[in-house]
């Protein structure tokens, strides 16, 4: 065992069986003896994925409070403790503690990737020990064992397979690659791709067919998907755009209002104001200065923006995520059911000489046949329609239809040749009465083929399928296009097939041999030579119609589409013509397309430049797709990553965004993910990025709306201060103004239809601050306009002989009327509110309704006078109130219609 220490995991298939079996020291007929499986178990461990210690559940309950806006907002529910407002404090702090909670299962949530894949490797194992078959957990497994392998089996550990027959395994979840993979026993080139490694079988792979024995060659973290784990808990859970740029707003916020605090404070006291009053200043400073309202409208605008998405099969399993989609400007997709059916489908036919185009997609027979751009009844071309008949009849899938749903049953490739005979009008019952199956060969990949039996009495004929290859040297005559039967040329229909691959398809080829008569058992002697060659039938998982529509609006918001696929290159190439992918071209005018053994021969500088330019990505490994996520992050790149199998979670955890299918994708990729697509389509990546822009776009909405209230509140008070006069509105005045205007007004904002055009836009420079100086600007001039509206009439009041309380009321007033004027100018950024309709958004209207007359309470209501400090006021001063809100609305729609001016 000593010298199993000396061979990387990633050596084992350029490795002999015999060679495999010396270093591992076991034996093909017995395996290992028990008293070497319990030495080794004491060596090696379990067959287990480590599951690896984070943080833990109270401290990560901690940490949610660990940002500036939250320092803030417990700063704040501190004050109005301090004042006994414990209504108000209350409800700051439940802001905190509802936040934090969330925050917490998103992070608790986002390590359970790992044990899903402990839980995908928990079965039971078949293994030669000692000569005897044991049926042992495969936990137990250690280095060296054979296991015994059958369909339906899930491999239980990495392995070095000895024998085969028919062997074919799925390892979809694993390397992306659509079909299952016909396994060998030979050993294989040491730089042979992990997609291309036919002769191991890897852990929590599943066995579709046939039956070997393997030798373990790595258990638990060593195995491939064990390396995947590690992958996972390397990767980055990186913050969004957002949230990036929240915080840096939220620490340049906090040091605003500490500094502004302290000079009030100290500026007050040198004046000679008594320092209690100066510290209420203060206080009533850094409560209007605090947007209390700001997390809670995140949250909830973030989860309206979950429920609008949801109805777009778009399940979102992190808020932040919402908002991320929106500034997404590289979307990573898999090939595979996102941007193609997930059913393979004919598209060429080549027969008798002529060249047939097939119309149509996925499991339902219905589509026309093409020849020179012309519709034909297969009727007219003998050679087309025997070729679709061998399709039909030399076939083991079945297709049938379930509550007016057509589905198939079998391979997927056979599956997709009863489709295309459907097309022609052949059924499989009557064609199957017609020529009753008398007999077959099934599928051996020694052979390459399939052959059936066909007939009655002593008129028989046999139909075969299979490579190209395997059927043309087997073939002496062709049928020609009016059904003769003339001599073959084998060159014209090699050349044909070749033609078919290098646009990404899979060439089927067909032919037939009659016999007169025939009473024995078919073997392959009998089809060894004197074939009549049918045709060829070239078939490819054709791209969603909706995929295409939804990746060239994608393009036209200014957003790359690459694909990454474990496929081949030339598929994943001929899928990307056909979807329409933007990206740079080599000199024949084809989309640049790099392979992973490429990709590995490129150094990390190399790479920055190739993610660029590169649309497709094709047989890449689990660590390649998190590799160049990593690259288009480092060049700038919001990324959205989408996947199905185990061996997409570490891209799916280090993207910005990690997109999993919620129909075929494993446990581990959704665990992994940020979204869920319960369609596994990409048009719904689609409809949820203009879900997420108009989310942002509510977002920076409310935040252009609530600030100019917070400056506007503390710049009367710093006038105050430097006037010498007493505070024109009390701290609980503020929280009055703050709160509920947070909730009935700039809540409703998060209910605003999307703008015109979302989708013509570039996506957001991730560089771009929160606010813009446009918006900057804006918000310094409605604040301004709020100070001088209320601070004037404050002092207007106050020199015409009314109360202090009477005055204070004027001024609360003058902020919530002038955020009502300011909220619809808010509705747009950039346009009047003419173009939006004043009816448009029906919770807006309620929640103005609601803001006014709890305005009218807070303003008449005796007890609202003795809780708040107000008192009532007549018709000229509401009359001065509602001059100076309008005066607002009608200075910003101006500034609007410059700021279009300058910027046309």
């Amino acid at each position: 065992m000593k010298a199993m220490k000396t061979i990387p995991v990633e050596q084992w298939h350029s490795l002999s069986e015999s060679e495999a079996l010396g270093l591992l020291e076991s034996f093909p007929d017995r395996g290992l003896d028990s008293a070497v499986v319990e030495q080794r178990q004491a060596q090696y461990g379990p067959n287990r994925i480590t599951r690896r210690k984070g943080t833990g559940s109270l401290l990560l309950f901690i940490l949610q409070f660990h940002q500036p806006l939250i320092y803030i907002l417990l700063a704040s529910a501190a004050i109005t403790s301090y004042l006994q407002e414990w209504v108000d404090a209350g409800v700051i702090f439940g802001v905190v503690i509802i936040n934090a909670i969330i925050g917490f299962i998103q992070e608790f949530k986002a390590v359970a990737a790992i044990e899903s894949l402990s839980r995908a490797m928990n079965s039971a194992a078949t293994v030669l020990r000692g000569g005897v078959q044991l049926q042992v957990p495969d936990g137990e497994l250690v280095p060296g064992d054979v296991v015994l392998l059958k369909s339906g089996d899930r491999v239980p550990a990495d392995l070095r397979l000895l024998s085969v027959r028919e062997l074919q395994i799925n390892e979809s979840a694993l390397t992306g690659e659509s079909l299952p993979i016909q396994k060998t026993s030979a050993a294989l080139p040491l730089d042979t791709l992990l997609a291309d490694r036919t002769n191991m079988a890897y852990a929590s792979s599943l066995v579709t067919s046939g039956v070997a024995t393997g030798a373990v060659v790595a258990i638990g973290d060593r195995t491939e998907i064990g390396r995947i784990n590690e992958l996972i808990a390397s990767a980055d859970i990186l913050a969004t755009p957002l949230t990036r740029k929240l915080a840096r707003f939220s620490g340049l916020l906090l040091y605003i209002i500490l500094g502004l605090s302290a000079i009030t404070f100290f500026i007050g006291v040198l004046r000679g104001e008594k320092w209690l009053d100066m510290f209420m200043a203060v206080v009533a400073l850094a409560v209007g200065a605090i947007p209390e309202g700001l997390p809670a409208a995140v949250t909830i605008t973030l989860a309206i923006g979950v429920s609008k998405m949801a109805k777009r099969n778009a399940i979102i399993r992190k808020l932040p995520a919402v908002e991320t989609l929106g500034s997404t400007t590289v979307i990573c997709s898999d090939k595979t059911g996102t941007l193609t059916l997930n059913q393979m489908s004919v598209q060429e036919i080549a027969a008798g000489g002529d060249h047939f185009l097939l119309s149509g997609s996925g499991t339902a027979p219905e589509g026309s046949i093409t020849h020179s751009e012309k519709l034909i009844s297969p009727g007219e071309f003998p050679a087309l329609s025997e070729c679709l008949l061998a399709g039909l009849l030399c076939n083991d899938a079945r297709l049938v239809r379930i509550e007016g749903q057509w589905s198939v049953e079998g391979d997927p490739t056979e599956a997709a040749l009863p489709v295309s005979a459907g097309k022609s009008g052949l059924q499989r019952e009557s064609a199957g009465q017609k020529h009753p199956r008398l007999d077959a060969i099934p599928f051996e990949s020694e052979y390459q083929y399939m052959a059936t039996l066909h007939g009655a009495l002593e008129q028989k004929v046999v139909y075969l399928k299979g490579s190209v290859e395997s059927l043309i040297g087997r073939c002496s005559t062709a049928m020609s296009g009016s059904g003769e039967t003339i001599p073959l040329d084998p060159e014209a229909y090699v050349c044909q097939a070749e033609k078919m691959a290098k646009k990404g398809l899979r060439v089927l080829a067909f032919a037939r041999l009659d016999l007169d008569y025939f009473a024995g058992e078919l073997c392959h002697e009998d089809v060894a030579g004197g074939l009549t060659f049918l045709g060829l039938q070239g078939m490819i998982d054709p791209p969603r119609p909706e995929a295409v529509a939804a990746v060239q609006v994608c393009q036209a918001a200014g957003i790359r589409v690459k694909m990454i696929t474990g496929d081949h290159a030339a598929t994943a190439a001929a899928i990307a013509r056909q979807i329409g992918l933007n990206g740079e071209t080599d000199a024949a005018g084809e989309l640049l397309t790099l392979t992973g053994r490429e990709l590995a021969a490129l150094d990390d500088a190399e790479l920055l430049a190739a993610v660029e330019r590169t649309a497709v990505f094709a047989r890449v490994a689990p660590e390649q797709k998190l590799r160049l996520v990593e690259a288009l992050q480092s060049n700038g790149n919001i990324v959205a990553m989408t996947g199905d199998g185990v061996n997409d979670a570490p891209a799916l955890r280090q993207a910005d965004i990690g997109v999993a299918m919620g129909i075929t994708g494993t446990e581990v990729a959704k665990e992994a993910a940020d979204m869920l697509l319960t369609d596994d389509n990409f048009s719904s990546i689609e409809a949820a990025v203009e879900e997420g822009r108009g989310v942002y776009d509510n977002l920076v909405k409310f935040i252009t709306w609530t600030l100019p209230t917070n400056l506007g509140e503390g710049l009367v008070i710093l006038a105050a201060v430097f006037a010498g006069v007493e505070l024109p509105i009390l701290p609980v005045q503020i929280l009055w103004i703050n709160m509920t205007t947070a909730v009935l007004l700039g809540l409703m904002l998060a209910f605003e239809p999307k703008e015109p055009g979302i989708m013509g836009r570039q996506p957001l420079d991730p560089r771009q601050p929160l606010l813009t100086r446009e918006l900057v600007l804006r918000i310094g001039l409605v604040g301004f306009l709020l100070l001088l509206g209320s601070f004037g009439l404050f002092n207007w009041e106050l020199h015409h002989g009314h109360s202090l309380a009477e005055a204070r009321t004027c001024a609360a007033n003058v902020f919530v009327c002038g955020e009502l004027f300011y909220l619809f100018n808010c509705r747009s950024l950039r346009h009047s509110m003419r173009t939006l309709g004043f009816f448009s958004n029906h919770w807006l209207l309620g929640g103005v309704s609601i803001m006014i007359l709890l305005q009218l309470l807070f303003t008449y209501l005796p007890a609202m006078n003795s809780a708040f400090g107000s008192r009532p006021i007549g018709l000229r001063e509401w009359g001065l109130i509602l001059t100076a809100s309008f005066v607002i609305y009608i200075v910003i729609e101006v500034e609007k219609i410059l700021w279009q001016r300058v910027s046309a």
